[in-house]
């Protein structure tokens, strides 16, 4: 965000009448990143299901994010290829639709927008609702191209611990942050130092959408988090 006024970059957020006019065409994919019931619930039309929401490798037990042939196989088969403009939405504040537009970004594919308000805001505003399992474009390709800059290494997050330009952000549960819930980790608490803001303190609860810039730069604000400072969230 700018230090006053609006989004710092607004173009990475879409709303869903660009989408009801844009979705069809041809170098976009509209991708639903909720899970396979969410999917069958209905979707916008044309969109495709993620099969995995959080884009975790198997073989690391689901610990890191998948690994470049596997993410690059896994937009293949949703119709991403290098020139697609790639749409991103879920029913869950944005969370796991999020989550997809990071792993894009951080395998070098920055043309991708979250839908703000997610499907949430796509029923509230009566736009058409499909059944039907989207056939993904064939023949596309992804060239991954990772981008290490948008993550931080364990090395880098312990030496920010003792930055005082720095400021690390802890976006999980009051339960992971205080210890009661270890989420099956080996150690429970948080980060010497690190100010906690739950993820979805951002977002408007009931509509799914983003807070305005002013609200979320207040509430950041109120947490140090601020622009003059180098931020690391986990």
């Amino acid at each position: 965000m700018t230090q006053g006024g609006g989004f710092a970059h607004p173009e990475l957020l879409v709303d869903a009448a660009w989408v009801e006019d844009h979705g069809s065409d041809a170098n976009v994919v509209v991708v639903d990143c909720d899970v396979e019931a969410g999917y069958l619930r209905g979707h916008i039309p044309g969109s495709v299901m993620v099969p995995d929401n959080y884009e975790k490798n198997p073989d690391t037990d689901r610990v890191h994010i998948m690994n470049p042939d596997q993410f690059a196989a896994m937009c293949q088969g949703l119709g991403i290829g290098d020139d697609s403009l790639v749409i991103t939405y879920d029913n869950g504040q944005s969370l796991t639709a999020a989550r997809f537009w990071w792993a894009l970004n951080y395998y070098g594919h920055t043309n991708a927008k979250v839908l703000d308000g997610g499907w949430r805001r796509w029923i509230a505003e009566g736009r058409k609702v499909s059944f039907d399992r989207a056939h993904p474009a064939a023949g596309v390709k992804f060239n991954p191209k990772r981008d290490e800059s948008v993550m931080v290494k364990a090395d880098e997050l312990k030496a920010a611990c003792n930055m005082d330009d720095a400021v690390l952000w802890d976006v999980r549960s009051n339960g992971e942050w205080d210890g009661s819930n270890s989420r099956g980790n080996k150690r429970a608490g948080h980060l010497p130092g690190a100010v906690h803001l739950e993820w979805f303190n951002v977002m408007d609860r009931e509509t799914h959408r983003f807070k305005s810039p002013e609200e979320i730069r207040k509430i950041l604000n109120e947490k140090g988090i601020t622009p003059d400072k180098k931020v690391f969230s986990y």
